[in-house]
C-alpha cells in the first residue's frame, strides 16, 4: 500500500526519481549499518544536494549501501558552520532544490546542530520532512525495563562538577523516566553525582555501545552503579536512565496548612477531597483533620 508521502516506497537504486523540493532530515544507524530504513536510502539517493553533520560518516554510510554520489554536492553542517553556511543552504531550498541532512549517527535534532537549521527553514516557511530511524534514546528506553509512559530526554550533562550538581537538581523531582547522554571518560562523575544529587537508592540504567558487537546494559541502584563503574575503563556511546523520582509523603503539616487554605472557599467535605487529591493521600484521614480544625 502506497504512504502519504510523495517519497517512492521502493529501494534505493540508480535512476530513482528525484524527491520533493525541500529540507528532507535522515535518521541514520547509531552503531548496525543495517538499520537504516529502505525511505532514507530512497532520500539518500534522490535528493539534489546531501548535508551532514560529518560527511565523512555519510559518504560512507551511502558507499555501504551502495547509494552513488553521482557528482552531487556534499556540505558540511555542524556545530561551527556560522551563519554563512546556513544562508547558503537556505537559498539552495528556496531555489527549489532538495536537500537531504543526515545526522553523524541517530535521528537529527536530538542532540545535533541540525536544531538551527530546522528552525531556520521552519521561520522561512521553506518545506521540510522527517525520514523516521535508529535513535539512541528511545533504544535505550526500550531495553531499560523503566517506566515508558512519560520520559524526559535531557541530553549532555555540563562537564563543570558544580554545574552538573545544578543541572541534575533541576530533575530531581520530575516525575518521568529521566534520559541523558554521557561522555565514557565522565560517567563516573556523573553517577557519583546523581547518587548524591537524585538520591542512591533510584533505579537506573547504563546503556554502552546500542547496536553494536559489545552492546551492554547495566541496572542496578544510582548508588551501586556509580560503586561499579568508579573501578571500570569505559568506551563507546553512553546512554543513562534513571527511573522517576518517588512520590513525596505529605505530612501532616503540609495537610493541615492545604486545608486552612481550602477550607477559607470550600465545605469541610469539598475541602477534603481536595485537599486528598492534590496530596494524593487518603480521604478518610483528610477529612478527620479537616473536621478537627473547622472545630476550633
Amino acid at each position: 500500500m502506497r504512504q502519504s508521502s510523495d517519497i517512492p516506497d521502493s529501494p534505493a537504486k540508480p535512476g530513482l526519481r528525484a524527491i520533493p523540493p525541500g529540507l528532507h532530515f535522515v535518521s541514520t544507524p547509531i552503531g548496525a549499518a543495517r538499520d537504516i530504513t529502505l525511505r532514507a536510502l530512497d532520500v539518500l539517493a534522490g535528493a539534489d544536494v546531501l548535508v551532514a553533520e560529518d560527511t565523512r560518516t555519510l559518504r560512507h554510510l551511502m558507499e555501504i549501501h551502495g547509494v552513488p554520489l553521482a557528482g552531487r554536492q556534499v556540505i558540511a553542517y555542524h556545530d561551527h558552520s556560522g551563519e554563512g553556511q546556513l544562508q547558503r543552504l537556505l537559498g539552495l531550498i528556496a531555489e527549489g532544490k532538495s536537500l537531504a541532512y543526515a545526522s553523524e549517527a541517530g535521528t537529527p535534532l536530538i542532540s545535533d546542530p541540525g536544531f538551527e537549521l530546522a528552525r531556520a527553514v521552519a521561520a522561512a516557511g521553506l518545506p521540510m520532512s522527517a525520514a523516521p530511524g535508529p535513535c539512541a534514546a528511545i533504544c535505550a528506553l526500550t531495553l531499560s525495563g523503566l517506566p515508558s509512559d512519560r520520559f524526559l530526554f535531557a541530553g549532555f550533562p555540563p562537564a563543570a562538577q558544580g554545574a552538573r550538581r545544578d543541572f541534575l537538581a533541576e530533575f530531581a523531582a520530575v516525575q518521568a523516566t529521566l534520559i541523558f547522554y554521557e561522555s565514557p571518560k565522565r560517567l563516573a562523575a556523573l553517577l557519583a553525582e546523581m547518587a548524591r544529587t537524585l538520591g542512591g537508592g533510584r533505579q537506573a540504567v547504563i546503556c554502552r555501545e546500542l547496536t553494536k558487537r559489545f552492546e551492554e546494559v547495566s541496572r542496578g541502584t544510582l548508588e551501586a552503579l556509580a560503586a561499579d563503574f568508579a573501578a571500570r575503563e569505559v568506551k563507546g556511546e553512553i546512554v543513562v536512565l534513571v527511573d522517576r523520582a518517588p512520590p513525596e509523603v505529605a505530612s501532616e503539616a503540609s495537610i493541615e496548612a492545604a486545608l486552612d487554605t481550602a477550607l477559607a472557599t470550600m465545605s469541610v467535605k469539598d475541602a477534603a477531597t481536595f485537599v486528598s487529591q492534590t496530596l494524593k493521600v487518603s480521604r478518610k484521614l483528610v477529612y478527620k483533620i479537616a473536621l478537627d480544625r473547622s472545630q476550633r
